[in-house]
Parts: C-alpha cells; structure tokens; sequence
C-alpha cells in the first residue's frame, strides 16, 4: 500500500513537472510586439455645436409617423415591417448567428458520447492468428462509453463565445437599422404619393382656369377682338394641361407599385391604397446632446460598435492560442468475442488521461493569426468611426436642407400670391378687352410655376422630416433593449495591450 502511495505520489510530481515544461515550451510561440494603437472615436472630439444647434426637442420614437396626422401611414409601416422579405432576411441571420452562440457555449462543457459495433469476420488460418482462431468465424462486439472535456485553462472557448455573442448583438443591430431603414422609405414613397396627388389638384385647377381663357377668347373672336390663332392657342393649352393630367397618373400608379413592393405585397396592393392626407406642416426639432446620444440612437452605430466587440474577443482567442491546450478524456466499456463473455468483468476496457496541444514552433503561424485578428479589429475601429462622422453629417445635412427650404418656402409664397394677382388682373383686363391673350398666357405660366415650386417645397419639407426622423435613429433606442453596450473604452483596451504570457524559452 505505500508503494502504491509513493507511485501516486511520482505520478503527481510528473505530471506537474510536465505541465511546468509545456508552459516553457509554449513561450517558443509568443505574441510579443503585436498590438494595436487605434481607438473608437469619441462623439465630441468631432465640432458640430454650430451644425446640431440645441433646439430642445424630443428624440423620435417608433410610432413617430402618427405625427404627422395620416392614420394611413402607421398602418402601412406596420404592414412592411410585418411582411417585407428585407425584415426576414435579417431575422434569418439573426437565428444563424445564435446557432453560433450555441455552437460556441458546447465547447465549455464536457462532451459523453456512446458507441457500440458488432463485427462478424472469419479469420485467415494461415496469417496472424493461428488455430483454434485462424479459419473460424468469430463475432466481436465493442461497446464504449467517451468523455471529454477541454479545461479552458486560458479562456480561448470563453473569448469565442463572446465573440459569437457579439455578432448576434451585430445582427440584431443591423435588423433594427433595416426596419428603420424600411419605415423610412415607406413614408418617403408615400409622401411621393402625396405630391403627385397635390401636383394633380394644380393640374386640374390649371385646366379649369385654361378653360375659362379658352371661353372668355371664344367670346371675343366672336365679337371680332381675337382671330382664330387665338382660339387655337387656347385650345392647345387645355391640351397640355390634360396631357400633363395623365403624366401626373402615370406617376401615381407607378408609386402605387413602388409601395406594394414596400409592403411585401403585389402590385396590386398599392392600387388599393386611399389618397394620402396632406396636413399642416410638422416640425422636428433636435433634441440636446444629440453627438453623445447618437451613439445609441442610431442602430447602424450600434451594430458597428458590437463588431468591434466582436473582434476583440477574436484577438483574445487568437492569444490563446498561443498557450497549451489541456483536454480530459476517459472511456468505459466492454470488448469481447461472442455474446457469452461480453459484459463479464474481465472484457472491460478503460482509458483515462490528459491530452496537451503545445504550440512549440509552427513557422510563424500563430503570430501571423494574431495579426489577422489585429487588422480585423484596426478596419472594425475605422468603420465604427466613419459611421460616427457619416451619422452625425447625416443629421447635420438634413437640419441645413430643413433651414435652407424654409428660407425658399418664405419667397416662393410671396412669389406665388404676386404672380396670382397678376393672373387675375390679366384675366380681367382680357375679358374686357384691354390687354392681349398673350399677357394673360405669359402671367397663366408664370403662376403656374410658382404653384408648382410651392407644392414641392412643402412636400419635400415633410421628405426632409421623415429623412431627419431616420438619421436620428428612427425611434430606434439601445438602452431600452438588450443591445446597449459599455462605452467605458474597456474594448480598445482589452484589445490593444498585450497580456502577460510565459517567457519565451532561452
């Protein structure tokens, strides 16, 4: 009994010492000298004070197209994001990056597997197995019992599960964006839909407005004041109004078709859609601390932010590698010829013992891994900070075109009432035969455009808001969800500093 005690004890002490000796040789493969200097940037390092004014407003939240007074377009945003395939496209990458966190959480627990065969072979009489053996047919039976288990002793399964966790929070993230992505085009086509319907009022207010020229002329050519030019000229007018009608029509149902496809319907569906509402205008003002906040807001933003999480937990496996690998794995079962001694004591079959991966010398393998990883999370950082300065001059343009336009809406007004006076005074002067048809066409066009320009710059106003509503995130929030990350800078640190590793070997 005590020399199987000081057996056990010699036992210990060697596989002690070979541990010691792998983690030595293990110092042959090392990392040393490959870091990473870049960082994500900080939303106030960027100047935008004069941009994003604070104008005390409220973030946008989900149902923001209730504001703008069409019950309509809620119901049809709701509708696209139900059935539009872009929707479940990004739930389908979603569910495969969670087959991944699955795949990756296995790793951390030990792994039991069952086996069992049955062989039936005859035996040659003049090769290895002489008589009783050679020349008769014997069955084996083999049942085995496996565990294995990988101790994880560095965290390499730990890192990948976090980095598959990462990329489901990415997926997520890019999920979010393509539905506000979606909601936003959904209300930009049917604001579309609007202007061409308003631009169809002023086409039919042209025609009518074109018909009464055209009886006021028909009454002075036969007073003998105008000829038949004249009449002609008016009767090619309300022509072009009517063919500038059904251009308007054409348009229509093309956008009709435009938002079935939005709605992940037929084309059908859109021609079942009613008139749009045209309302008042609606304002969006900008919240404050729109650069800090945006970060959260904006799930583009978000989802770049997880990918560089992402890759941080890739580099972190990557260095892992460069440690020995310590798997456990036993095995219990029973091996023997015929069913008569098959599970007897004496046909048991046991294995038990530690199998150690030591990275000694691989030409150089793990390090340029290592630096794969490191470029990876360098173009990470980079898209993260090129979407923090494309979001924020998001914003910023839609504020300049909103301001801008209402500079333009102001003169267009004024230019529309003048060249609507002048209109009626033409018209009258016309009828009573104190100016030629040729003034009143000349002033008939130049109201005409005007009240066209008017109707585009309201309605692109509403464009701008709903583009505005998007580049601030779209209602979109990461704190309320299960998406907000830590921004302490933990990433870029964990990332880019090289941890501790065994001396490489003199």
């Amino acid at each position: 009994m005590k020399d199987l005690s000081s057996a056990s004890c010699s036992t210990a002490r060697g596989a002690i010492a070979a541990a010691v000796a792998a983690l030595a040789l293990a110092g042959c493969a090392n990392y040393a000298g490959i870091s990473s200097d870049k960082q994500l940037a900080a939303p106030e390092t960027f100047e935008s004070t004069q941009s994003l004014p604070v104008q005390g407003g409220q973030w946008p939240t989900l149902n923001w197209a209730t504001q703008f007074g069409d019950p309509q377009l809620p119901q049809l945003i709701d509708e696209a994001l139900a059935g539009n395939p872009s929707i479940a496209q990004a739930q389908a990458r979603i569910a495969k990056a969670s087959s991944y966190i699955e795949t990756s959480r296995s790793a951390l627990y030990p792994k039991v597997t069952g086996s069992y065969s049955w062989t039936r072979e005859l035996y040659s009489a003049n090769a290895l197995f002489p008589p009783p053996y050679g020349g008769t047919w014997y069955s084996e039976n083999n049942a085995l019992v496996s565990a294995s288990w990988d101790l994880d002793l560095w965290g390499k399964n730990q890192a990948r599960l976090a980095m598959a966790v990462s990329q489901e929070k990415a997926a997520e993230a890019n999920m979010q964006q393509a539905r506000v992505t979606l909601a936003a085009s959904v209300a930009s086509t049917y604001n579309q839909l609007a202007l061409l319907y308003a631009l169809r009022d002023v086409a039919q207010r042209e025609i009518a407005n074109r018909n009464d020229v055209g009886r006021i002329t028909n009454g002075r050519v036969a007073a003998g004041l105008d000829t038949n030019v004249e009449r002609r000229t008016a009767e090619g007018n309300v022509a072009t109004s009517q063919s500038n009608l059904t251009e308007l029509d054409g348009q229509i149902t093309t956008t009709r078709y435009q938002l079935g496809a939005l709605l992940g319907k037929g084309p059908d569906r859109g021609l079942s859609i009613a008139n749009p509402i045209v309302n008042p205008k609606f304002d969006v003002a900008l919240p404050d601390n729109v650069p800090a906040d945006l970060v959260s807001r904006r799930p583009d933003l978000v989802a770049a932010r997880w990918q560089v999480e992402s890759a941080t937990h890739n580099i972190k496996e990557a260095k892992a590698e460069f440690f020995p690998d310590i798997n456990l794995a036993a095995a219990f079962g029973f091996d023997a010829f015929g069913w008569s001694k098959f599970l007897q004591a004496s046909s048991r079959q046991i294995q038990a013992g530690p199998a150690i991966h030591l990275p000694i010398f691989d030409a150089g393998y793990l390090r340029s891994q290592l630096k794969g990883r490191y470029a990876d999370f360098d173009l990470d950082v980079a898209n993260y900070n090129q979407t923090l300065i494309n979001a924020l001059n998001d914003v910023a343009t839609q504020v300049a075109a909103i301001r801008s336009l209402d500079r333009q809406m102001g003169d267009a007004e004024r230019a529309l009432a003048a060249a609507t006076s002048a209109y009626n005074l033409a018209v009258i002067r016309y009828k009573a035969g104190l100016s030629p048809q040729l003034q009143v066409l000349s002033a008939d066009e130049n109201r005409l455009s005007n009240e066209q320009t008017v109707t585009n710059l309201r309605m692109k106003r509403r464009d701008l808001q709903i583009g505005l509503i998007k580049a601030l995130g779209g209602g979109f929030d990461a704190t309320s969800t299960n998406l907000a990350i830590d921004g302490s800078g933990e990433t870029h640190a964990a990332a880019a500093a090289p941890a501790q590793q065994p001396a490489p070997a003199q």
